[in-house]
């Protein structure tokens, strides 16, 4: 015999004060350091050899980062240069702080796209919306909360990826048959295209056609059977800057004899270092009348949640990408990325993430450790310093084929599949969170996709695991319910109505109900005040209600908020001991209940 009143009246409520505590000393000792600066794990044990290799994978990095910073400052509506100024300073900072050889941090496709509705030609909410990203990030980080990429599931981000390459690709259209456009937006790209196609432009036509079929080929280089692989490696991981190189002596020797270019070119890149400055708090509207930071605020709207939130996601999947079996730590992935995008706001950055083409080509040229981003960062310095002139000869429609090339890839057409072949229900968030994204915008797209998972799980949720059978055992009739897993308020009334209309239909025959609980954890409030209703509907069709081995966490919640439900709960070895105490009339006595389960 034992008394189990001391647990089922007083609740344990965790040690705040002790776990704080805890926390707060742990973040003074070494492995805490060692945890948040990752540069003093691998730089002790840096070998010499590790240099050439890094230095290889940093310049090619690099040289795939200029051109595609260039481009991606046109996708975000901004002057090219401003994708040059976002791409150098993540790459040292990501040095001290990311876990991850592989990742390079710069301006992406998405990241380009997202800003591109809220900077309405003007740099300085670009420049904010980074120094923002980088605070609600950083924040995240240090509080550890990396879990919360876990709430996005595969197929939200696998619509938002598709939405997201069709909306990028399709902003370029135009620019690849030299057609003026003034919205990357996916609808409006493709009304403006088809409503002034008969303006193509004949030589952006085929240098944008050629340049894109050459990046497709160059793709597959590096998979043909010959003796030069390394050649041919590093051939198709340069192909970007090839590209870039043929649009340029193409549009300088075709123009020196004639004051008309024949091809239409990027804006004039600014050429010098970007000047080291804070963030702009305040700008001026497009006639001149002056904005404050909370004008600038509400004219970013929900993108300061949902822009920090994608940069997570897209940092977090690449670590996860190429971990190679390691555990990612989210949180500090988080506080990486977090530095990154601040301090780069003083440099004139836009909101930048881990870019998957950039590291799967780090991963491919054989980065040994994170010190490859310092040759990618320098790479990038020195084109600013020197190479801006020469840059600005850049075909649009050598972009637009490099753009279009990168997004034919990003599609992830295998997850596709595979949603299709594991559960077809998926497909519902993965067609909405696309659809959303294409007609809707990005950011509320996401937003869709994850509120429709949401519904998945409360509906689950409210309908737990709950069997209900009518067995008979010496006679005595009786429905035995078998309840798994924790039970929150959204399952109270399910619980409740199913079991008064299974004891209904046994047409008063029925004259006990027993609920096994011993898998039964954490309760609520709302569970609770259904669990006792039930017990007094029951007692109305003549039924006694018994909860059996419960466990005692949930079986006090109950017995916290009504005494005397304590005469509901019975704890016993067996079922047959059971059984056996119910046919002697031991139920109202509960200092007569066997519940020492140690005997």
């Amino acid at each position: 015999m034992c008394d189990y009143d001391d647990e089922l009246y007083h609740e344990r409520l965790p040690d705040v004060c002790g776990a704080l505590g805890a926390k707060a000393r742990s973040c003074c000792s070494t492995s805490t350091l060692k945890r948040m600066l990752p540069v003093y794990s691998w730089l002790p044990r840096y070998k010499p050899k590790y240099l050439i290799v890094d230095f290889v994978a940093g310049m090619t990095v690099g040289l795939t980062a200029v051109t595609q910073g260039i481009a991606y400052g046109a996708v975000a509506g901004l002057p090219p240069v401003y994708g040059l100024y976002s791409s150098f300073m993540g790459c040292f900072l990501y040095i001290i702080f990311g876990t991850c050889k592989d990742i390079t941090v710069g301006p992406t496709a998405i990241m380009s796209m997202m800003i591109y509705p809220h900077v309405s030609g003007n740099p300085d909410y670009a420049v904010l919306m980074c120094f923002l990203s980088g605070c609600i990030i950083l924040l995240l980080g240090l509080l550890n909360l990396g879990v919360l990429v876990r709430y996005i599931s595969v197929p939200v981000t696998t619509g938002f990826t598709l939405a997201a390459a069709l909306t990028v690709g399709s902003g370029q259209i135009n620019n690849l048959f030299g057609i003026q456009s003034k919205s990357n937006d996916f609808l409006s790209a493709w009304i403006n295209f088809f409503g002034h196609i008969q303006e193509t432009r004949r030589n952006d036509a085929i240098l944008g056609f050629g340049t894109l079929i050459l990046l497709l080929i160059m793709r597959k280089l590096k998979d043909l059977p010959c003796g030069c692989r390394q050649l041919t490696k590093y051939l198709s991981l340069c192909r970007n800057v090839l590209a870039v190189i043929i649009g340029i002596l193409l549009c300088y020797l075709l123009s020196r004899d004639t004051e008309e270019l024949p091809f239409r070119i990027s804006d004039k890149i600014t050429p010098g270092l970007p000047p080291f400055r804070p963030p702009p708090f305040h700008t001026v509207d497009a006639e001149g009348q002056p904005l404050s930071f909370g004008d600038m605020l509400s004219h970013l709207g929900g993108a300061v949640a949902t822009i920090p939130l994608l940069s997570i996601l897209e940092c977090v999947s690449i670590a996860k990408a190429f971990s190679k079996g390691k555990i990612v730590d989210a949180s500090q992935e988080m506080i990486a990325l977090g530095f990154c995008n601040l301090f780069s706001s003083f440099f004139s950055s836009m909101p930048i993430t881990g870019s998957f083409a950039r590291s799967a080509i780090n991963n491919a040229s054989g980065v040994r450790t994170p010190l490859g981003g310092a040759f990618t960062g320098i790479l990038i310095l020195l084109t600013l310093a020197f190479l801006t002139s020469t840059f600005g000869y850049i075909p649009k429609a050598t972009l637009a084929a490099i753009i279009i090339s990168a997004m034919l890839f990003m599609v992830e057409y295998e997850t596709i599949a595979e949603i299709w072949r594991a559960k077809k229900r998926d497909l519902v968030p993965f067609v909405a969170t696309a659809l959303s994204c294409l007609f809707w915008s990005l950011e509320y797209g996401m937003l869709v996709g994850m509120a429709i998972n949401a519904l998945f799980i409360l509906g689950k949720s409210m309908t737990p695991q709950f069997q209900l059978e009518t067995q008979k055992h010496n006679g005595l009739e009786l429905c035995l319910a078998e309840l798994k897993g924790d039970v929150d308020y959204t399952a109270a009334e399910y619980l409740k109505t199913t079991t008064v209309a299974h004891v209904t239909e046994q047409t008063d025959t029925v004259r006990l109900m027993i609920i096994k609980g011993p898998e039964i954890r954490s309760i609520d409030a709302t569970v609770a005040l259904n669990l006792i209703s039930l017990r007094d509907d029951l007692q109305l069709l003549q039924c006694e209600l018994i909860c059996w081995n419960w466990d005692i966490r949930a079986a006090g919640v109950i017995c916290r908020l009504q005494r005397k439900a304590r005469s509901m709960f019975w704890f016993t070895k067996s079922f047959t001991e059971l059984l056996e105490m119910i046919a002697e009339g031991r139920n109202n006595k509960c200092d007569q209940i066997a519940c020492d389960l140690s005997q």
